[in-house]
């Protein structure tokens, strides 16, 4: 993963390594979910995001956006299609006031692999109040499915060049059950 100096930091900050995911359903909309953190990190107006979260040591990038996705959202895998991926690593930097918060200051932000899947089930697969089957804490207050092209104006400003990447690459497969 690339890093660079910044300002006031004698070394450089890596960025972490992360996955996100866009969840796709048969009508075309993308799952996203009301971070329950929102007024902490200063994102009341932009809470909303697709699933995304850390790759563990050892494992491989698609195998973490399928444990992410059911850790966020309780989606099993078997409830799950690949559809896509995005070929480059999308990264993103915190602000300044953010970067000693998240990740204890280890991180200038992350570098994400993103993932698109047909969602195969129904929308009572999806519990954010207890995702993993209760074994993860929730991150998420409330779900809804969205457009593509909604879900830049949705995320928090300095997400939003990643997220339009995102749409770019995978709108295209809001079709995938006329296709199936």
């Amino acid at each position: 993963m690339t890093s660079a100096p910044l300002l006031g930091h004698e070394a450089p900050l890596p960025y972490r390594p992360c996955v996100g995911v866009a969840l796709i359903n048969r009508a075309g909309g993308v799952f996203v979910g009301r971070r329950k953190d929102a007024d902490r990190v200063g994102a009341a107006v932009h809470a909303w995001q697709m699933p995304q979260g850390g790759i563990d040591d050892g494992e491989a990038a698609a195998a973490a956006a399928v444990r992410e996705l059911h850790e966020e959202t309780n989606v099993s895998p078997a409830l799950i299609r690949p559809l896509g991926e995005v070929p480059d690593w999308l990264p993103y930097d915190l602000p300044a006031d953010l970067m000693k918060q998240a990740w204890k200051g280890r991180y200038r932000g992350q570098t994400q692999k993103w993932f698109a899947f047909a969602f195969l089930g129904t929308d009572e697969a999806i519990d954010v109040n207890h995702p993993g089957g209760g074994a993860h804490k929730a991150e998420f207050d409330a779900w809804r499915w969205a457009a593509f092209d909604e879900l830049p104006g949705l995320v928090v400003p300095f997400k939003r060049p990643v997220y339009e990447a995102v749409v770019t690459a995978f709108a295209p497969l809001a079709s995938w059950a006329r296709s199936a």
